[in-house]
């Protein structure tokens, strides 16, 4: 495969196109929107379930709202969301620490893109409960598990994405700055980093997301 291709394969990979048009979704009004959403929800749920008339199958909007309302004053289940919260920032972090810099050295040199992308196209494809046997082996009970599975999940997202913001910036800027004279590390503070962010930024939105449902 061409240098050439090997970039486009992991560009695509991250679904550019997908994450410009859900930033492009909400538009003006999209507040608003949200709230009329949830107000249609709301009714369509209240009436459908006391049609229904069955709280074991339907529960009922405001017994719902009434669990969710004891559940947020319960000491018990504060501490557990705090701890799950914990978990999942602490995992999100070492996969930012991870998949940033090797994001940003894949998206920076097409060598070390093409050498590395075998390896991460084969691990992200293996299933994250794959691997909750062999992470409860290494780590053992407790937070080791599910810290590793967090980071896991959202590694490859940051690294993709940190490559997708990498490569989006314009070669004019680095033919700008070397015909000025700067060097590797003034391009990569001034210009790659600063133009990566918003790819940066949505991979470590994603890889929080992606941390949440891995939390067993």
């Amino acid at each position: 495969m061409s240098e050439n291709k090997q970039v486009d394969r992991m560009i695509h990979a991250t679904k550019n196109k997908d994450r410009q048009n859900w930033r492009k979704m909400g538009g003006k009004n999209y507040n608003i929107g949200a709230i009329i959403s949830l107000i249609i929800i709301a009714v369509t749920w209240f009436f459908a379930a006391h049609a229904v008339n069955q709280p074991f199958i339907f529960p009922y909007l405001e017994t719902v709202l009434y669990q969710v309302y004891y559940s947020l004053t319960d000491m018990y289940v504060l501490e557990n969301l705090a701890i799950t919260m914990r978990r999942v920032l602490t995992g999100s972090v070492y996969a930012f620490v991870i998949g940033f810099p090797l994001g940003m050295i894949m998206g920076y040199s097409p060598k070390f893109l093409q050498a590395m992308s075998p390896f991460i196209n084969s691990l992200r494809q293996v299933p994250i409960m794959a691997w909750v046997p062999l992470s409860i082996v290494w780590l053992g009970i407790g937070d080791g598990p599910t810290v590793f599975l967090i980071a896991f999940s959202g590694i490859f997202t940051i690294i993709l994405n940190t490559v997708a913001g990498v490569q989006d910036i314009s070669k004019d800027f680095y033919n700008a700055a070397r015909s000025m004279g700067a060097g590797t590390l003034s391009i990569i503070k001034d210009i790659v980093i600063p133009g990566s962010l918003p790819g940066v930024l949505t991979g470590v939105r994603l890889a929080i997301g992606l941390g949440w449902m891995s939390v067993i």
